[in-house]
Protein backbone atom coordinates (compact mmCIF):
# COMPACT_ATOMS: atom_id res chain seq x y z
CA UNK A 1 0.00 0.00 0.00
CA UNK A 2 1.28 3.48 -0.81
CA UNK A 3 -0.41 7.09 -0.25
CA UNK A 4 -0.41 9.45 -2.84
CA UNK A 5 -1.13 13.15 -1.90
CA UNK A 6 -3.49 15.18 -5.05
CA UNK A 7 -2.43 18.80 -4.71
CA UNK A 8 -4.93 21.72 -5.44
CA UNK A 9 -3.57 22.02 -9.22
CA UNK A 10 -3.37 25.89 -10.74
CA UNK A 11 -5.86 26.49 -12.55
CA UNK A 12 -5.50 29.39 -13.65
CA UNK A 13 -2.86 32.14 -14.29
CA UNK A 14 -3.03 34.41 -11.74
CA UNK A 15 -5.55 32.08 -9.41
CA UNK A 16 -3.95 31.89 -6.12
CA UNK A 17 -7.09 29.96 -4.06
CA UNK A 18 -10.18 28.69 -5.15
CA UNK A 19 -13.13 27.09 -3.34
CA UNK A 20 -14.40 23.50 -3.50
CA UNK A 21 -17.83 23.88 -4.00
CA UNK A 22 -18.81 20.36 -4.60
CA UNK A 23 -17.52 17.08 -3.33
CA UNK A 24 -17.91 13.67 -5.70
CA UNK A 25 -16.22 11.68 -3.10
CA UNK A 26 -16.17 10.99 0.35
CA UNK A 27 -13.26 9.13 2.82
CA UNK A 28 -13.71 5.35 2.05
CA UNK A 29 -15.03 5.60 -1.66
CA UNK A 30 -13.04 3.75 -4.53
CA UNK A 31 -11.83 5.98 -7.86
CA UNK A 32 -10.54 5.47 -10.55
CA UNK A 33 -7.86 7.46 -12.35
CA UNK A 34 -10.20 10.72 -14.20
CA UNK A 35 -13.04 10.22 -11.94
CA UNK A 36 -13.90 13.45 -11.20
CA UNK A 37 -13.51 14.18 -7.32
CA UNK A 38 -14.80 17.58 -6.68
CA UNK A 39 -15.75 21.01 -8.07
CA UNK A 40 -13.56 24.37 -7.99
CA UNK A 41 -14.22 27.47 -8.37
CA UNK A 42 -12.29 30.98 -8.82
CA UNK A 43 -13.16 34.56 -9.78
CA UNK A 44 -12.31 33.24 -13.34
CA UNK A 45 -14.67 29.77 -13.70
CA UNK A 46 -15.44 26.89 -12.07
CA UNK A 47 -13.60 23.59 -13.36
CA UNK A 48 -13.92 19.87 -12.63
CA UNK A 49 -11.11 18.16 -10.88
CA UNK A 50 -10.42 14.31 -11.57
CA UNK A 51 -8.82 11.87 -10.16
CA UNK A 52 -4.80 11.52 -11.28
CA UNK A 53 -4.31 8.39 -10.10
CA UNK A 54 -6.20 5.52 -8.82
CA UNK A 55 -7.32 4.07 -5.42
CA UNK A 56 -9.27 4.57 -1.65
CA UNK A 57 -10.02 8.05 -0.97
CA UNK A 58 -8.12 8.19 3.02
CA UNK A 59 -8.40 12.37 3.53
CA UNK A 60 -10.44 15.13 1.97
CA UNK A 61 -8.78 18.58 2.09
CA UNK A 62 -10.96 20.57 3.43
CA UNK A 63 -15.50 20.80 3.29
CA UNK A 64 -17.94 22.50 0.94
CA UNK A 65 -17.66 26.07 0.74
CA UNK A 66 -14.04 26.46 1.84
CA UNK A 67 -10.95 28.16 0.30
CA UNK A 68 -8.42 25.84 -0.68
CA UNK A 69 -4.48 26.85 -1.66
CA UNK A 70 -3.54 26.10 -4.39
CA UNK A 71 -0.37 23.67 -3.91
CA UNK A 72 -2.46 22.47 -0.83
CA UNK A 73 -3.18 19.20 -0.42
CA UNK A 74 -6.88 18.19 -1.91
CA UNK A 75 -6.99 14.48 -1.85
CA UNK A 76 -5.25 11.96 -0.28
CA UNK A 77 -5.47 8.55 -1.63
CA UNK A 78 -4.13 5.09 -0.71
CA UNK A 79 -3.05 3.18 -3.46
CA UNK A 80 -2.09 -0.70 -3.89
CA UNK A 81 1.42 -1.01 -4.91
CA UNK A 82 4.02 1.83 -5.78
CA UNK A 83 3.00 5.65 -6.14
CA UNK A 84 4.11 8.26 -8.37
CA UNK A 85 7.82 9.88 -6.14
CA UNK A 86 5.90 12.25 -5.32
CA UNK A 87 5.26 10.44 -2.31
CA UNK A 88 7.50 10.43 0.92
CA UNK A 89 5.97 10.28 4.28
CA UNK A 90 3.97 8.16 4.82
CA UNK A 91 1.57 9.46 7.41
CA UNK A 92 -0.31 7.52 9.64
CA UNK A 93 -2.47 10.54 10.48
CA UNK A 94 -5.81 8.57 9.13
CA UNK A 95 -5.59 5.36 11.26
CA UNK A 96 -4.50 6.96 14.62
CA UNK A 97 -7.90 8.91 14.47
CA UNK A 98 -9.12 9.40 17.70
CA UNK A 99 -11.54 6.92 17.76
CA UNK A 100 -11.43 5.35 20.66
CA UNK A 101 -12.14 8.16 22.77
CA UNK A 102 -15.73 8.47 21.48
CA UNK A 103 -16.55 4.72 22.41
CA UNK A 104 -16.48 4.93 26.15
CA UNK A 105 -19.38 7.55 26.34
CA UNK A 106 -21.98 6.04 24.84
CA UNK A 107 -21.17 2.47 27.22
CA UNK A 108 -22.17 4.76 30.11
CA UNK A 109 -25.48 3.06 31.20
CA UNK A 110 -26.81 5.88 33.52
CA UNK A 111 -28.49 7.21 29.75
CA UNK A 112 -29.54 4.31 28.21
CA UNK A 113 -31.86 3.28 31.43
CA UNK A 114 -34.57 5.62 30.30
CA UNK A 115 -36.99 4.36 27.77
CA UNK A 116 -36.97 6.65 24.65
CA UNK A 117 -40.37 8.09 24.41
CA UNK A 118 -41.83 7.13 20.95
CA UNK A 119 -42.00 10.12 18.44
CA UNK A 120 -45.54 11.18 17.70
CA UNK A 121 -46.78 9.70 14.17
CA UNK A 122 -48.08 12.83 12.63
CA UNK A 123 -44.87 14.52 12.42
CA UNK A 124 -42.67 15.28 9.89
CA UNK A 125 -39.04 16.20 9.98
CA UNK A 126 -37.89 17.63 6.81
CA UNK A 127 -34.33 18.23 7.89
CA UNK A 128 -33.99 14.24 8.48
CA UNK A 129 -33.61 11.83 5.33
CA UNK A 130 -36.79 9.90 5.35
CA UNK A 131 -36.35 5.50 6.11
CA UNK A 132 -36.76 3.89 2.95
CA UNK A 133 -35.63 0.91 0.70
CA UNK A 134 -33.82 1.33 -2.59
CA UNK A 135 -37.54 0.07 -4.44
CA UNK A 136 -39.59 2.07 -2.01
CA UNK A 137 -37.16 4.99 -2.74
CA UNK A 138 -37.57 4.35 -6.72
CA UNK A 139 -41.49 3.69 -7.01
CA UNK A 140 -42.02 7.33 -5.20
CA UNK A 141 -39.53 9.06 -7.39
CA UNK A 142 -41.42 7.21 -10.33
CA UNK A 143 -44.55 8.72 -9.26
CA UNK A 144 -43.38 11.75 -8.20
CA UNK A 145 -44.02 11.47 -4.29
CA UNK A 146 -42.19 13.16 -1.64
CA UNK A 147 -41.55 10.63 0.63
CA UNK A 148 -41.56 13.40 3.53
CA UNK A 149 -45.39 13.27 2.93
CA UNK A 150 -45.64 9.76 3.65
CA UNK A 151 -46.74 8.55 7.45
CA UNK A 152 -44.01 5.94 7.76
CA UNK A 153 -45.48 2.43 9.45
CA UNK A 154 -42.31 -0.15 9.65
CA UNK A 155 -39.51 -0.40 12.06
CA UNK A 156 -37.52 2.33 13.08
CA UNK A 157 -39.69 4.48 11.46
CA UNK A 158 -39.22 2.99 8.07
CA UNK A 159 -41.49 3.99 5.03
CA UNK A 160 -43.14 0.52 3.22
CA UNK A 161 -44.06 -0.28 0.32
CA UNK A 162 -48.09 -0.46 1.59
CA UNK A 163 -47.74 3.35 3.28
CA UNK A 164 -46.60 4.11 -0.28
CA UNK A 165 -49.89 2.51 -1.81
CA UNK A 166 -52.09 3.71 1.00
CA UNK A 167 -50.65 7.83 0.25
CA UNK A 168 -51.26 6.93 -3.59
CA UNK A 169 -54.63 5.78 -2.70
CA UNK A 170 -55.87 8.61 -0.08
CA UNK A 171 -53.10 11.22 0.33
CA UNK A 172 -51.21 11.58 3.72
CA UNK A 173 -52.37 8.85 6.55
CA UNK A 174 -54.59 10.68 9.10
CA UNK A 175 -54.47 10.72 12.90
CA UNK A 176 -57.79 10.08 14.29
CA UNK A 177 -59.81 12.66 15.50
CA UNK A 178 -57.21 15.63 13.74
CA UNK A 179 -57.80 17.46 10.93
CA UNK A 180 -55.41 15.49 8.90
CA UNK A 181 -52.78 18.82 8.76
CA UNK A 182 -49.45 17.97 9.72
CA UNK A 183 -47.12 19.19 11.84
CA UNK A 184 -43.70 20.42 10.16
CA UNK A 185 -41.05 20.61 12.55
CA UNK A 186 -37.25 21.10 12.36
CA UNK A 187 -35.23 23.16 9.88
CA UNK A 188 -32.62 22.60 7.25
CA UNK A 189 -29.41 24.45 7.39
CA UNK A 190 -27.79 25.67 4.32
CA UNK A 191 -24.09 26.36 3.51
CA UNK A 192 -23.81 29.78 1.48
CA UNK A 193 -20.95 28.49 -0.93
CA UNK A 194 -19.95 28.41 -4.44
CA UNK A 195 -22.09 31.25 -7.03
CA UNK A 196 -24.60 31.76 -4.38
CA UNK A 197 -22.07 33.21 -2.21
CA UNK A 198 -20.43 35.01 -5.17
CA UNK A 199 -24.05 36.41 -5.72
CA UNK A 200 -24.62 37.50 -2.69
CA UNK A 201 -21.14 39.29 -2.05
CA UNK A 202 -21.61 41.14 -5.11
CA UNK A 203 -25.47 42.20 -4.31
CA UNK A 204 -24.23 43.10 -0.53
CA UNK A 205 -21.45 45.58 -2.23
CA UNK A 206 -23.70 46.81 -4.73
CA UNK A 207 -25.79 48.01 -2.00
CA UNK A 208 -24.09 48.99 0.72
CA UNK A 209 -21.69 51.26 -2.07
CA UNK A 210 -23.81 52.18 -4.06
CA UNK A 211 -26.61 54.70 -3.70
CA UNK A 212 -29.68 53.71 -5.68
CA UNK A 213 -32.35 55.21 -7.00
CA UNK A 214 -35.22 53.39 -9.38
CA UNK A 215 -37.19 55.29 -12.27
CA UNK A 216 -40.15 53.28 -13.90
CA UNK A 217 -42.17 54.43 -16.65
CA UNK A 218 -45.67 53.36 -18.26
CA UNK A 219 -44.85 51.91 -21.82
CA UNK A 220 -47.66 50.97 -24.61
CA UNK A 221 -46.65 48.36 -26.11
CA UNK A 222 -49.03 47.67 -28.44
CA UNK A 223 -47.74 48.50 -31.72
CA UNK A 224 -44.13 46.65 -31.02
CA UNK A 225 -46.42 43.54 -30.09
CA UNK A 226 -47.97 43.74 -33.68
CA UNK A 227 -44.64 44.55 -35.13
CA UNK A 228 -43.21 40.84 -33.39
CA UNK A 229 -46.23 39.11 -34.22
CA UNK A 230 -45.47 39.99 -37.92
CA UNK A 231 -41.70 39.33 -38.02
CA UNK A 232 -41.93 35.91 -36.11
CA UNK A 233 -44.58 34.79 -38.68
CA UNK A 234 -42.44 35.61 -41.74
CA UNK A 235 -39.54 34.87 -40.32
CA UNK A 236 -37.10 32.50 -42.39
CA UNK A 237 -36.29 28.80 -40.71
CA UNK A 238 -32.87 30.17 -39.72
CA UNK A 239 -34.05 33.34 -37.61
CA UNK A 240 -34.74 32.81 -34.49
CA UNK A 241 -37.88 33.47 -32.94
CA UNK A 242 -38.14 36.96 -31.48
CA UNK A 243 -38.38 38.07 -27.95
CA UNK A 244 -39.11 41.59 -26.45
CA UNK A 245 -35.47 41.87 -25.68
CA UNK A 246 -34.04 42.74 -28.87
CA UNK A 247 -35.95 45.55 -29.28
CA UNK A 248 -35.09 46.64 -25.88
CA UNK A 249 -31.66 46.41 -26.63
CA UNK A 250 -31.95 47.82 -29.58
CA UNK A 251 -33.61 50.96 -28.10
CA UNK A 252 -30.93 50.86 -25.01
CA UNK A 253 -27.92 51.37 -27.87
CA UNK A 254 -29.84 54.30 -29.31
CA UNK A 255 -30.42 55.82 -26.26
CA UNK A 256 -26.94 55.41 -24.91
CA UNK A 257 -25.67 57.62 -27.87
CA UNK A 258 -27.63 60.88 -26.17
CA UNK A 259 -26.65 59.59 -22.60
CA UNK A 260 -23.23 57.97 -22.41
CA UNK A 261 -22.92 58.51 -19.01
CA UNK A 262 -25.54 55.74 -18.13
CA UNK A 263 -23.41 53.56 -20.93
CA UNK A 264 -20.36 53.46 -17.94
CA UNK A 265 -18.47 51.80 -15.10
CA UNK A 266 -17.55 53.56 -12.10
CA UNK A 267 -14.00 52.38 -10.14
CA UNK A 268 -15.13 54.31 -7.16
CA UNK A 269 -11.72 53.08 -5.51
CA UNK A 270 -9.77 55.05 -8.33
CA UNK A 271 -12.48 58.08 -8.07
CA UNK A 272 -12.23 56.82 -12.37
CA UNK A 273 -15.62 56.64 -14.48
CA UNK A 274 -15.21 55.31 -17.79
CA UNK A 275 -17.66 55.81 -20.67
CA UNK A 276 -18.01 53.29 -22.72
CA UNK A 277 -18.45 54.12 -26.46
CA UNK A 278 -19.31 50.15 -27.52
CA UNK A 279 -22.42 49.16 -25.89
CA UNK A 280 -21.78 45.50 -23.78
CA UNK A 281 -24.96 44.60 -22.50
CA UNK A 282 -25.08 42.29 -19.44
CA UNK A 283 -28.69 39.98 -19.79
CA UNK A 284 -29.18 38.92 -16.43
CA UNK A 285 -30.21 35.13 -16.64
CA UNK A 286 -31.38 32.65 -14.16
CA UNK A 287 -29.67 29.36 -13.93
CA UNK A 288 -29.91 26.17 -11.52
CA UNK A 289 -26.50 27.52 -10.18
CA UNK A 290 -28.04 31.11 -9.38
CA UNK A 291 -28.09 34.53 -11.24
CA UNK A 292 -25.29 35.05 -14.17
CA UNK A 293 -25.06 38.19 -16.19
CA UNK A 294 -23.34 37.25 -19.40
CA UNK A 295 -22.48 39.66 -21.92
CA UNK A 296 -23.44 41.00 -25.22
CA UNK A 297 -20.57 42.32 -26.09
CA UNK A 298 -21.07 45.28 -29.01
CA UNK A 299 -24.98 44.83 -28.91
CA UNK A 300 -24.96 48.25 -31.29
CA UNK A 301 -23.91 46.29 -33.72
CA UNK A 302 -26.18 43.70 -33.90
CA UNK A 303 -29.82 44.04 -35.55
CA UNK A 304 -32.60 42.24 -33.92
CA UNK A 305 -32.10 38.74 -35.19
CA UNK A 306 -28.35 38.43 -34.65
CA UNK A 307 -29.20 40.20 -31.14
CA UNK A 308 -32.15 37.21 -30.68
CA UNK A 309 -29.39 34.89 -31.56
CA UNK A 310 -26.29 35.65 -29.44
CA UNK A 311 -28.57 36.04 -26.40
CA UNK A 312 -30.19 32.82 -27.02
CA UNK A 313 -26.65 31.52 -27.16
CA UNK A 314 -25.07 32.91 -24.09
CA UNK A 315 -28.22 31.88 -21.98
CA UNK A 316 -28.07 28.31 -23.07
CA UNK A 317 -24.07 28.32 -22.04
CA UNK A 318 -25.06 29.52 -18.67
CA UNK A 319 -27.53 27.44 -17.78
CA UNK A 320 -25.13 24.64 -19.02
CA UNK A 321 -22.04 25.50 -17.52
CA UNK A 322 -20.34 25.90 -20.39
CA UNK A 323 -20.08 29.96 -20.79
CA UNK A 324 -16.67 31.05 -21.02
CA UNK A 325 -14.93 33.94 -18.42
CA UNK A 326 -14.93 36.28 -20.74
CA UNK A 327 -18.60 35.84 -21.75
CA UNK A 328 -19.03 36.84 -18.31
CA UNK A 329 -17.23 40.28 -17.98
CA UNK A 330 -17.16 43.71 -19.53
CA UNK A 331 -20.71 44.69 -19.38
CA UNK A 332 -21.07 48.18 -19.89
CA UNK A 333 -24.72 48.15 -18.88
CA UNK A 334 -27.55 45.36 -17.69
CA UNK A 335 -30.76 44.46 -19.52
CA UNK A 336 -32.69 42.26 -16.80
CA UNK A 337 -35.98 40.85 -17.28
CA UNK A 338 -37.89 38.04 -15.19
CA UNK A 339 -39.56 36.47 -18.46
CA UNK A 340 -43.48 35.21 -18.31
CA UNK A 341 -43.63 36.63 -14.86
CA UNK A 342 -42.56 40.54 -15.25
CA UNK A 343 -44.25 41.46 -12.80
CA UNK A 344 -45.84 44.86 -12.41
CA UNK A 345 -42.72 47.13 -10.97
CA UNK A 346 -39.03 46.22 -9.96
CA UNK A 347 -36.42 47.89 -8.37
CA UNK A 348 -33.76 45.99 -9.80
CA UNK A 349 -29.87 46.10 -8.30
CA UNK A 350 -27.43 47.45 -10.05
CA UNK A 351 -24.05 45.03 -11.21
CA UNK A 352 -21.60 46.78 -10.10
CA UNK A 353 -19.07 48.03 -11.37
CA UNK A 354 -22.06 49.42 -14.18
CA UNK A 355 -24.29 52.48 -13.34
CA UNK A 356 -27.51 51.50 -14.70
CA UNK A 357 -29.87 48.74 -14.75
CA UNK A 358 -33.15 48.33 -16.77
CA UNK A 359 -35.65 45.49 -16.67
CA UNK A 360 -38.77 45.14 -18.81
CA UNK A 361 -42.12 44.38 -16.59
CA UNK A 362 -45.51 42.25 -17.64
CA UNK A 363 -47.54 43.18 -20.77
CA UNK A 364 -50.84 43.74 -19.48
CA UNK A 365 -53.96 44.74 -21.34
CA UNK A 366 -55.31 47.76 -19.74
CA UNK A 367 -57.91 50.21 -20.36
CA UNK A 368 -56.69 53.73 -22.09
CA UNK A 369 -57.94 56.91 -22.46
CA UNK A 370 -57.55 58.08 -26.39
CA UNK A 371 -58.73 60.65 -28.30
CA UNK A 372 -61.82 60.97 -25.45
CA UNK A 373 -62.31 57.19 -26.14
CA UNK A 374 -61.26 54.53 -23.73
CA UNK A 375 -59.38 51.39 -25.41
CA UNK A 376 -57.88 48.72 -24.72
CA UNK A 377 -53.78 49.09 -25.25
CA UNK A 378 -51.18 46.18 -23.94
CA UNK A 379 -49.11 48.41 -21.31
CA UNK A 380 -45.68 47.78 -20.00
CA UNK A 381 -44.08 49.15 -17.01
CA UNK A 382 -39.98 49.79 -17.36
CA UNK A 383 -38.14 49.85 -14.36
CA UNK A 384 -35.04 51.54 -14.26
CA UNK A 385 -32.18 51.86 -11.29
CA UNK A 386 -29.12 54.69 -11.61
CA UNK A 387 -26.31 54.84 -9.60
CA UNK A 388 -27.17 58.44 -8.25
CA UNK A 389 -22.98 59.16 -7.62
CA UNK A 390 -22.83 59.89 -11.51
CA UNK A 391 -26.42 59.47 -13.10
CA UNK A 392 -28.59 63.07 -11.95
CA UNK A 393 -32.10 61.63 -11.74
CA UNK A 394 -32.98 64.38 -14.48
CA UNK A 395 -30.92 62.96 -17.07
CA UNK A 396 -32.13 59.32 -16.28
CA UNK A 397 -35.86 60.15 -16.71
CA UNK A 398 -34.76 61.75 -20.05
CA UNK A 399 -33.32 58.67 -20.96
CA UNK A 400 -36.48 56.40 -19.77
CA UNK A 401 -38.58 58.83 -22.11
CA UNK A 402 -36.73 58.26 -24.78
CA UNK A 403 -36.82 54.92 -24.84
CA UNK A 404 -40.87 55.07 -24.18
CA UNK A 405 -40.81 56.74 -27.32
CA UNK A 406 -39.01 54.42 -29.17
CA UNK A 407 -40.28 51.33 -28.11
CA UNK A 408 -44.22 53.27 -29.07
CA UNK A 409 -43.19 54.04 -32.72
CA UNK A 410 -41.41 51.04 -33.13
CA UNK A 411 -40.21 52.36 -36.42
CA UNK A 412 -37.91 54.57 -35.06
CA UNK A 413 -35.77 51.42 -33.63
CA UNK A 414 -34.58 51.50 -37.07
CA UNK A 415 -33.80 54.61 -38.34
CA UNK A 416 -30.68 56.88 -37.82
Amino acid sequence: MAEYKFKMPDIGEGVVEAEITAWHVKVGDKVAEDDPVADAMTDKATVELTAPVSGVVTTLGCAEGEILAIGSDLVVFEMDGDAPVQHEEPKAEPKPAPEPAPEPKPAKTEKPTPAPKPAPVPTITPSAKPLASPAVRKAALDADIDLFLIIPSGKAGQITHEDLEAFLNGGPQKKSGSSGNLKRVGSTDINVVGMRRVISQRMQEAKRRIPHFSYVEAVDMTELEALRAHLNANREEHQPKLTLIPFFMRAICKATLLWPQCNATYDDEAGIVTQHHGVHMGMAAQTKNGLMVPVVHHAEALDVWQAAAEVARLAEAAKSGKIKPEELQGGSITLTSLGPLGGVVTTPVINRPEVAIIGPNKIVETPVVQNGQVVVRKMMNISSSFDHRWVDGFHAAEMIIYIKGLLEHPATLFMD
